[in-house]
């Protein structure tokens, strides 16, 4: 029988229990009190009660805590217990658990942005920023082993956004020797919408913003009749012919210079339109993150379609999905 280490290690080490009071005033010490109690992992249980782990380095730093309480003139202790009669170990362990899989979650919202900028660069997008995207990258690094200092019991959030973490961490590596000719212009070949018709149009899995504004103007202006589906990036030269790639890399239409995908499409097939113009700034902003347009309108959008994308039962729905939000913008600026 498979025997949980994490609950073993608590049952012959017990925790450690930290109780405090501190006057009101000044409120920057009770702050101070706080902010090193969350920094060290503590969970808060009621009132002025918080409980580590038993370590000999927590043991040491309550210690240091309680002397550092008593010179602001207020009181504090803390106790070694084996368990605690009110709740079991496991539901202790998922407080913790609980707590340092928000702060990753805010982690990983800044690494799937990082995704995204580096996809855009694989797909041809501009590579001269790939050291201020490196820089930024080691700063979500630095916050990331500060959080896994302690995740005391190894949450699932963690171990899955360590294993993203090391490969965007080799994706930037690889990447760092792209390079691409500052001021080059971006050229398309104009091509002919009847030429387009009928099309199944093949695109990457887990469709987001570039995927689902591309889908909408393919069947809105290209190819009222399209039909999609979705491939692994890795697969797709197993795609028959006759299929139409986007927004995959080297597939027939995708990024090119600076230009996401949405806008390749509408050059190459000469579209004119003011509103589409918008939305293609739009897009642009989000999935280039270069904040190039600064559109006010992106980030609602952006929390819209990452709605869709959570709730969306499979790809398609959530293709279908996001293409309505785009035909209704698109109402809206006409």
């Amino acid at each position: 029988m498979k025997v949980d280490k994490r609950k073993s290690a608590v049952k012959e080490s017990g925790w450690l229990l930290f109780f405090y009071s501190a006057p009101s005033k000044p409120v920057s010490n009770r702050m101070k009190i706080w902010r090193k109690l969350i920094g060290a992992g503590a969970v808060q249980m009621k009132g002025a009660v918080y409980i580590l782990p038993f370590s000999d380095d927590n043991y040491e730093f309550f210690q240091w805590l309680v002397s550092e309480v008593a010179g602001m003139k207020g009181d504090a202790a803390f106790v070694r217990i084996e368990k605690m009669d009110s709740m079991k170990d496991e539901e202790i362990i998922a407080l913790f658990n609980r707590q340092r899989e928000e702060s990753y979650k805010i982690i990983g919202k800044a690494v799937e942005d990082i995704e995204r900028r580096l996809n855009s660069i694989r797909k041809g997008a501009n590579a001269r920023n790939i050291k201020g995207l490196s820089g930024q990258f080691n700063k979500l690094l630095k916050e990331f082993d500060e959080i896994k200092r302690i995740d005391f019991f190894s949450s699932r959030e963690g171990g899955a956004l360590s294993g993203r973490m090391k490969h965007v961490q080799t994706e930037i590596k690889d990447l760092s020797g792209v390079e691409t000719e500052k001021g080059s212009p971006a050229t398309v070949i104009r091509k002919a919408v009847d030429d387009y018709q009928g099309k199944v149009w093949i695109t990457r899995k887990r469709p987001f913003i570039d995927r689902m504004a591309s889908a909408w103007l393919i069947k809105r202006f290209i190819d009222k009749n399209a039909a999609f589906d979705f491939v692994d990036e890795k697969d797709q030269e197993t795609i028959g012919k006759g299929h139409v790639t986007f927004d995959i890399r080297g597939g027939e239409f995708t990024h090119v210079g600076d230009m996401c995908t949405f806008e390749v499409l509408v050059r190459v097939f000469g579209l004119k339109d003011k509103a589409l113009k918008k939305i293609a700034e739009i897009v642009h902003d989000l999935d280039m993150k270069d904040e190039k347009y600064n559109s006010a309108e992106a980030k609602g959008l952006e929390d819209i379609l990452s709605g869709i994308r959570k709730t969306a039962k499979d790809d398609m729905e959530a293709l279908e999905r996001g293409m309505v939000v785009f035909e209704m913008l698109y109402i809206s600026k006409t």
